[in-house]
């Protein structure tokens, strides 16, 4: 009854997020733009939420293509980003919720931690530096990625195969999802520590999915919904990222579900090196932008 209740949330939260951007779409579409360049925002759509859906997060590489390309104004990126995956990481979310067995008594206490975690985030945003957040982050992802490495080699006993915490474990993935909540709000995707706190906490790495999924559907298209009615988007690429992500989604949902769980591992460990790289670069990168 309860996983009903969360999907049917969902649909709803789906149906009016594609209300708002219909409506948007076709009172304020961009018009004159090649068709060539339509076709693009539809590729990267597909391509990123591909990798979104496989954990890898759809935020940075949307970002590296639009500035390729240049398709979308900077001013725009934030709000393009949000409204664009609102209805990919809902489908998302609902296809991994059905695909991949987890209990009702962890998804939902961390789910939850984690929206509180966004709301208390928006509050402290202005007051600690992207640069320390993000640093700390990497940091911590790279000694996590090391940790993971140690285990798939038999030099810790970490890892596992269960879908549900219990006792002072369950307490721990709950605070951890809060702060990760709180770091959605320094624009740090939360799929990569994610994955790193149900793996050490001894869960299967598969569990991460619709844990992480959920926490997304229920932040993202909030702030999604609120650019389009703001008028920070660049539409075609809205559409383009919602056509093509479902899509994307859906190939990717079926490919995840049928790993191997030693594939997926390290899949996992692959996916948490590679965002402590990126998450450490973005941080040097504040750091140069503060000393200009």
């Amino acid at each position: 009854m309860v996983l009903r209740i969360i999907q049917i949330i969902l649909i709803v939260y789906a149906i009016v997020a594609c209300f708002f951007i219909v409506r948007d779409y076709r009172k304020n579409k961009e018009k004159d733009m090649p068709v060539k360049e339509r076709v693009l925002h539809y590729i990267i759509g597909f391509v990123v939420n591909f990798f979104d859906a496989l954990g890898i997060g759809s935020f940075a590489p949307t970002v590296a293509a639009y500035n390729a390309f240049k398709l979308v104004d900077d001013k725009k990126v934030p709000g393009t980003l949000n409204a664009g995956v609102a209805i990919p990481v809902i489908f998302e979310a609902l296809l991994f919720l059905t695909a991949v067995e987890v209990e009702l008594t962890t998804l939902v206490p961390m789910v939850l931690c984690g929206i509180i975690g966004a709301v208390v985030g928006t509050r402290i945003a202005k007051k600690v530096s992207d640069r320390i957040i993000t640093l700390t982050l990497a940091i911590g992802l790279f000694v996590a990625g090391i940790l993971m490495l140690c285990s798939k080699f038999g030099w810790l006993p970490v890892g596992g195969d269960a879908i549900g915490l219990y006792g002072i474990k369950l307490v721990i993935g709950c605070v951890a999802n809060f702060i990760l909540g709180i770091t959605l709000c320094f624009g740090i995707g939360n799929y990569a520590p994610c994955m790193c706190v149900v793996y050490l906490l001894g869960m299967s790495p598969l569990v991460a999915f619709p844990i992480m999924m959920c926490s997304g559907a229920t932040v993202s298209p909030t702030t999604g919904i609120m650019n389009v009615k703001a008028g920070n988007i660049n539409r075609i690429a809205v559409v383009g990222m919602t056509v093509g992500g479902v899509i994307g989604v859906a190939i990717a949902v079926y490919i995840v579900k049928s790993m191997p769980l030693t594939v997926l591992q390290w899949l996992v460990i692959a996916v948490v090196l590679y965002s402590s790289i990126t998450m450490f670069m973005r941080s040097m990168k504040h750091k140069k932008g503060a000393e200009a």
